[in-house]
């Protein structure tokens, strides 16, 4: 099975020399737009990936919540995420899907972690097709130590408070958030990456609506290591969305629930409750996927 590096190395080559982002963030550049020459490269990629029957279902729950955000709305998408192509798959596939599709693709803003910036320059050049806020997630501050790391601490507590602003000035003019729950991609050998993190509970609760998303189909295989490393085959990939929720009855639903059952955190539980409709989105979207296949 191919690499991601041994399969598209003429593309990455070309995207590596056409990126113009920093691969440094700082407070002055934590939203950054995706680079439009870029963005055919990962096209291509998915393309040659993705195999015939691919597509979108529920386009017109999300063509609903892209009425609600042209309409002044701040606006949220939750996706499953297994691989560093899902967004290129989901933005892919709505922009073929027809309808609104390209308005809405043009329209997404994606939550984007620090390391796919920093770490290396042909992820950040990948990155960089696309529009983001990046911002550290929690996860990657328990390895810092407050005292050894406290320049590195504030740079990021730094950034992370005009991430915060650039996301309210943003949430409003007409543009879908999209943010992955799980804040990392799901790793079979470490079960707590399909674990939502707890501050999602706070995206949902400063947003007027949103909708889950599942993913189904494997394109890109994630293994131990440096993402270039991951392995690549064809498959038939869908995009499943679900209805429209109002994110305060979402929210104010399942802490009453979690209050009923004793649970303390009620945070975490709104993230559980996400993951566990994403998982029941994806086990159905799966079924219907396989029939598909025959």
């Amino acid at each position: 099975m191919e690499t991601l590096t041994t399969a598209f190395a003429d593309l990455i080559k070309l995207a590596v020399s056409r990126s113009k982002t920093s691969t440094v963030v700082t407070e002055q550049n934590v939203y950054q737009e995706g680079a439009a020459d870029i963005l055919p490269l990962l096209d291509k990629m998915v393309e040659s990936l993705i195999l015939p029957g691919s597509g979108v279902s529920g386009m017109e729950h999300l063509e609903e919540l892209f009425e609600k955000a042209e309409s002044g709305k701040s606006c949220l998408l939750l996706l499953e995420h297994y691989s560093n192509m899902d967004l290129s798959i989901f933005s892919y596939l709505v922009r073929q899907a027809g309808g609104r599709g390209r308005d809405i693709a043009k329209a997404l803003v994606a939550i984007a972690g620090l390391k796919l910036t920093e770490d290396n320059p042909v992820v950040a050049a990948f990155a960089s097709a696309y529009t983001r806020i990046v911002i550290c997630p929690s996860r990657s501050l328990l390895s810092l130590d407050a005292e050894k790391d406290k320049a590195e601490l504030i740079r990021i507590n730094g950034i992370n408070r005009a991430a915060m602003k650039a996301l309210t000035d943003i949430k409003v003019k007409g543009k879908l958030v999209l943010v992955f729950p799980s804040g990392t991609r799901y790793r079979p050998w470490d079960p707590g990456t399909k674990k939502g993190v707890r501050e999602m509970d706070s995206y949902i609760k400063s947003f007027d609506y949103m909708c889950l998303v599942a993913l189904n189909g494997e394109v890109l295989h994630v293994r131990q290591g440096d993402m270039l490393d991951d392995s690549v085959s064809k498959d038939l990939v869908r995009v499943s969305i679900g209805p429209v929720y109002s994110c305060t009855d979402f929210r104010n639903r399942v802490r009453a629930q979690a209050e009923a059952a004793g649970i303390e955190d009620k945070k975490q539980a709104t993230v559980d409750a996400v993951m566990a409709e994403l998982e029941q989105m994806h086990i159905k979207a799966e079924a219907l996927r396989s029939a598909q296949r025959g």
